[in-house]
């Protein structure tokens, strides 16, 4: 009997959490889905699509190897930001041994973006062959009729074959020394000159963290980590969304920037990055430009709070800037508090953009709502 009970209760409070209407966001704190279960989709993007905000990320499990994607991308959707349906998975790893997209590689930080012209929903992510570390650096793309999948994988690559970058010159090129071994002191300078650019010409250039946005005109941009993490670069994407085209920059040579996320306020577009610390947090970046493929200009560590907090970017990594639909100006800061000992368990940094002299800035506030927005 008494083991009845004890059952009994547990399933109240699982029907509970799973009834519960959350009206708030609170940082750093589980986050339970319409089941009652903690939201699955860590590296983020977001898609709003028929009055419906949908949320993409990578599907963890527990323990050490959990950050291999063993399972698949995971979406959910809401109608308010602070209830998610689960979605279920929408693209599902593949158990064929042959196939680069196979269970066991890593699958990192998935966005989604719509074609108006074809219909279609387009995933991009970052892909590593199973195995073999971070070493392939390739950017992944799938496609779906339906935005809730399921989506096709369609093929995985390095960037930019054979082409250079349009803020890079051929005489530029020509002058570049490649060097075997690297070290720190001079690393910073070859890297400005285009010695990793060179190096992987023919081959193509590597891509890890990543992003997408889409622009007021439809126009789509890839925005990756590249040059071992060294240099961002920013790609124009095809009319169809599928591949990249020729036009690409590198952006900020040398200047050791990954976790990419866009967002565009007044004609101005910002830049939100991290700098390299593996799966621990550091002070947070941001940069600004007049033109998504023109130059970007340092504003510096975008947090306010203890100093703790500003080195650390509220222990998280940024993924997304999400904007508010219906709300002027409305952004949400979107980042993962990693924990790769049981990624699982990794937890989700939502915060509102407020802006100083223009600046977008970063506080911290243990609970928050939308209503933020109307101050």
């Amino acid at each position: 009997m008494k083991q009845f009970i004890r059952i009994l209760a547990q399933f109240c409070v699982f029907l509970t959490l799973g009834q519960s209407h959350l009206t708030s966001f609170k940082p750093g704190e589980i986050w339970p889905d319409n089941n009652g279960v903690h939201i699955n989709a860590h590296g983020g993007g977001f898609l709003f699509h028929d009055n419906t905000y949908y949320w993409f990320g990578e599907h963890k499990i527990s323990g050490e190897f959990g950050n291999k994607s063993m399972v698949g991308i995971h979406a959910y959707s809401s109608k308010d930001l602070y209830n998610w349906k689960d979605e279920g998975i929408v693209l599902k790893m593949h158990n064929d041994t042959t196939s680069m997209f196979q269970k066991g590689c890593i699958v990192e930080r998935p966005k989604v973006i719509f074609n108006n012209n074809t219909k279609k929903f387009v995933m991009w992510f970052h892909h590593e062959l199973k195995d073999q570390g971070y070493k392939a650096a390739l950017t992944g793309v799938a496609v779906s009729d339906n935005i809730t999948g399921p989506y096709n994988y369609i093929d995985s690559f390095r960037l930019h074959q054979n082409t250079l970058p349009l803020n890079f010159s051929k005489d530029e090129f020509e002058k570049v020394e490649i060097i075997d071994d690297i070290n720190n002191q001079n690393r910073k300078e070859k890297v400005i000159e285009g010695v990793y650019l060179k190096r992987d010409f023919e081959t193509g250039q590597m891509s890890r963290d990543m992003t997408l946005y889409v622009d007021d005109d439809d126009v789509a941009y890839h925005i990756t980590a590249s040059e071992e993490n060294q240099t961002l670069l920013i790609s124009k994407l095809s009319e169809d969304y599928l591949s990249v085209t020729n036009e690409y920059i590198r952006v900020l040579p040398g200047g050791r920037n990954e976790a990419p996320a866009i967002f565009k306020k007044n004609n101005k577009y910002f830049m939100f990055t991290s700098g390299l610390t593996g799966w621990n947090p550091n002070p947070g970046k941001l940069f600004v430009s007049d033109s998504i493929m023109g130059e970007w200009k340092p504003l510096g560590n975008p947090c306010r709070g203890s100093e703790e907090e500003n080195n650390t970017t509220f222990w998280s990594q940024s993924t997304y800037v999400l904007p508010v639909i219906g709300i002027k100006d409305a952004f949400i800061f979107v980042a993962d508090r990693w924990r790769p000992n049981n990624p699982i368990d990794g937890r989700y940094i939502w915060l509102p953009i407020e802006f100083e002299n223009g600046n977008p800035i970063l506080k911290w506030h243990e609970k928050w709502n939308l209503n933020i927005f109307d101050n």
